[in-house]
């Protein structure tokens, strides 16, 4: 066993120890490869790098990717020099904030957890997961979208009862809603992603598992419960016998669907986390010119392996590979939408990633309503073919216009992010019954006493697509939204 004074030894370029989950990497080969630059690893040469590691890597990345010689095996943690991390005064005030944060039952819509996590969170977490793309006219948009849509309810029906479970890729689940893939899950909560899972069981939704997990992939199908409905998202790496080995683990493991992710062929500027310089020193992913770009954020730093040759041509592969459903993620017009199920897909998700890569894309719910239209005139509406949407739902009115217009299902990502930043897998528990309570009143006033009884009729459509119109003041949201700052000098940061 390795002592902690010999890795301290080994701090050159040509000879750089890190300790990871107490074993000791020799990282010098891949110093000039790592996708955030090589400072942020020069920085814990010859230390412990676990806590900068594990909120923006799975547990098994080292593993996976560091040839096996590099592996020189456990340390003794009892002999490792751990540097005090010196507590300032926004970490006790944010101590503070959270040992005083509003009871679980105090909490009543989405927003609120929003707003109790915006105090509790780190800077950094709070904005890699807040974050959009450029002015965030697109996050934005994403909500105030469903502003524009007005329903028509109906009367003198029996909603006595209410049945708000559905179907979703042949799953039976008690809302048309699903926990959609978000990354770097432990920034928000040491246990990231498991606390998803969790709940999901509790409340009886579809869990999607994301590619740029902080727990690994076997972790989080592990902690499901027996007979627990879990969907993948995926990013499809440059190197296709990757992608494959992790598509086939992922069938292995009764996966019961695959989203592959269309909208990112790189990912999008998202300025308030490029502030932060997550990681101390920034990434390199974009300058490509063995220079470090101390700006580009979390985002950057974990994506370069992403392939932007990702074409239409490869839909033949990937159905070759897997008999799970296969359903584009990120399809943002209806031509697309139209090719997707031409090709024999299980169906889309319309969506522009959170508002997070190109700004002034459309927002979800208006996109389907021009897919249901074309999809209709091409007889392409199909039990095999399901519609999707996503982004900026925050109430159960919200998932109701999405099933009226003819959406499946809805995924929903950062509320559930910040609901267990700051309660845990209890606050996804809550935030999902809220959504539960909302659905239960909102379709008896609606007069739909089940899913199916949602249809077309019930909303009015005719201002969804004026982008300019002026709609109600939605005043949760705008003090939810924290607006981009400007930069500062030195001296005000």
């Amino acid at each position: 066993m390795l002592s902690g004074e010999e890795v301290a030894k080994h701090t050159s370029d040509e000879d750089l120890w890190v300790i990871v989950h107490g074993e000791a990497f020799n990282v010098s080969s891949f110093l000039a490869e790592h996708p955030g630059g090589p400072a942020i690893i020069r920085k814990y040469a010859g230390k412990d790098a676990t806590a900068a590691y594990e909120p923006i890597h799975p547990p098994n990345a080292i593993n996976d990717f560091l040839p096996k010689e590099h592996h020189l095996g456990k340390v003794d943690m009892s002999t490792v020099v751990v540097e005090a991390k010196e507590e300032t005064e926004e970490d006790r005030a944010r101590q503070k904030r959270a040992e005083e944060k509003p009871a679980l039952d105090e909490l009543l819509n989405l927003f609120d957890f929003e707003a109790v996590a915006k105090g509790i969170m780190t800077p950094q977490a709070w904005a890699y997961y807040s974050s959009g793309a450029d002015d965030e006219i697109t996050m934005r948009e994403n909500h105030s979208a469903y502003q524009r849509i007005w329903f028509r309810p109906r009367i003198l029906r029996d909603v006595t009862n209410i049945d708000h479970s559905t179907t979703m890729l042949g799953t039976k689940c008690s809302l048309p809603i699903y926990i959609t893939a978000t990354a770097l899950g432990k920034l928000g909560h040491p246990d990231g992603e498991l606390n998803l899972t969790r709940a999901a069981a509790r409340q009886d939704v579809i869990q999607m598992i994301p590619t740029l997990a902080s727990c690994s992939f076997d972790e989080i199908v592990d902690e499901a419960q027996p007979g627990q409905t879990q969907w993948m998202q995926l990013y499809v790496n440059k190197d296709r016998a990757i992608t494959e080995k992790i598509i086939r683990r992922a069938e292995d493991r009764g996966i019961k669907g695959l989203f592959i992710t269309v909208d990112a062929p790189q990912l999008g500027r998202r300025e308030k986390d490029m502030r932060m310089k997550f990681a101390d020193e920034g990434s390199n992913v974009q300058k490509g010119d063995g220079t470090v770009d101390k700006s580009q954020g979390a985002a950057r730093a974990i994506s370069s392996f992403i392939d932007p040759g990702l074409c239409w041509d490869d839909i033949a592969w990937l159905k070759g590979v897997t008999r799970m459903p296969l359903v584009l993620k990120g399809v943002q017009t209806w031509e697309d939408a139209v090719l997707a199920a031409e090709a024999g897909l299980a169906g889309v998700v319309l969506s522009n990633h959170g508002g997070r890569q190109l700004d002034f894309a459309r927002s979800g719910i208006e996109v389907l309503e021009e897919v249901m239209t074309e999809l209709r005139k091409r007889n392409l509406v199909k039990p095999t073919f399901e519609v999707y949407i996503d982004g900026g739902v925050r109430r159960a009115s919200d998932v109701l216009k999405a099933v009226a217009l003819g959406a499946k299902g809805v995924g929903i990502g950062r509320p559930f992010l910040y609901a267990y930043s700051a309660y845990g897998p209890d606050g996804v528990v809550k935030a999902i019954q809220i959504l539960k309570d909302e659905m239960t009143m909102n379709m008896r006033l609606l007069g739909s006493p089940s899913i199916s009884d949602v249809t077309r009729d019930m909303v009015d459509v005719s201002a969804l697509q004026s982008h300019s119109g002026n709609v109600p003041m939605d005043e949760l949201f705008k003090r939810s939204y924290e607006p981009l700052p400007n930069v500062m000098s030195k001296s005000k940061l």
